[in-house]
């Protein structure tokens, strides 16, 4: 939460004292495998009606079903990005984790307001929850926003639609050779000294060891570009490469036609997509089952 939000919280008089347990963490799957399940966290929920957050990104999920969370919980931003599921006396919501809750304890969530109201009565102002992080949720097409000030010298980006938190971000420049970047409590991922004028080849490597590769990210700073890649799931690419083009195999007729190769040319009346990152190739991410 950055300096000037202020906090709405909607609090019973006289509020009953939630005790907390520590989070239970994941066990690791592998690609293909059965999610493993998460030990739930027990806890206490109260509520909040700022849009931003301290993940920096530039607007909340479409259906404002978001979260803060505690400092030691939110861990220098480690955990934007992720999803978790989350019961209350009312029922169960999934929310998207975007800010972190200075005030809260380990165990103190921070839901919105619409998430709030999905588990419990924002009269009551303050619930017991109990939450889990949510494996691989479904997500769209990743998007790159590189950081206002970004130049030639100096390389900052924040990446969304990831599903998990991340663990590690790489990018280069034309011709240049992988450099790992650095993230700060703030979500953005830096790389000092830059890596050139791009456009850029980034790739992002998730939590669960998804990996996905996205081309033509350009330093256009403040704007969010889409990229045609996600991390899984179905036939998401999650490269930007050009198949291999197949020869073509002659007919038994006497006098054989061979079958046209496919034009990797976009044609000259076609117009380009503004926003659209690396080739549009589906390939099977290979990535197993999701938990969703």
């Amino acid at each position: 939460m950055t300096g000037g939000w202020q906090r709405r919280w909607w609090l019973v008089g006289g509020a009953i004292a939630l005790a907390a347990v520590v989070t239970g963490v994941f066990a690791l799957r592998g690609a293909g495998s059965a999610c493993a399940a998460a030990a739930a966290t027990s806890g206490k929920a109260t509520f909040y009606t700022d849009d931003g957050g301290n993940c920096s990104y530039p607007s909340p999920p479409d259906d404002r079903l978001f979260v803060a969370l505690s400092p030691a919980e939110y861990a220098d931003g480690a955990k934007c990005g992720g999803y978790l599921d989350v019961k209350g006396p009312n029922g169960s919501v999934r929310v998207k984790v975007v800010d972190q809750c200075p005030p809260c304890t380990s165990g103190h969530i921070d839901l919105s307001r619409e998430a709030f109201a999905r588990i419990g009565d924002p009269v009551d102002g303050i619930i017991p929850v109990t939450y889990t992080t949510v494996t691989s949720p479904k997500t769209g097409n990743l998007t790159f926003r590189v950081k206002e000030g970004s130049s030639a010298y100096w390389f900052a980006v924040l990446v969304d639609n990831t599903g998990n938190a991340l663990r590690t971000i790489e990018a280069k420049g034309p011709g240049g050779s992988w450099r790992s970047a650095h993230r700060e409590p703030y979500n953005y991922w830096l790389i000092d000294g830059g890596i050139g004028s791009g456009p850029y080849s980034v790739r992002v490597t998730d939590v669960r060891g998804r990996t996905a590769t996205a081309t033509g990210v350009k330093l256009a700073p403040g704007s969010t570009q889409t990229s045609r890649v996600r991390l899984g799931g179905g036939n998401a690419p999650t490269e930007s490469k050009t198949l291999p083009t197949k020869k073509p195999t002659p007919s038994p007729k006497a006098t054989p036609t061979p079958t046209a190769l496919p034009s990797t040319t976009p044609s000259a009346g076609a117009p380009p997509e503004a926003v659209a990152l690396g080739a549009d190739v589906p390939v099977d991410a290979g990535l197993g089952s999701r938990c969703d």
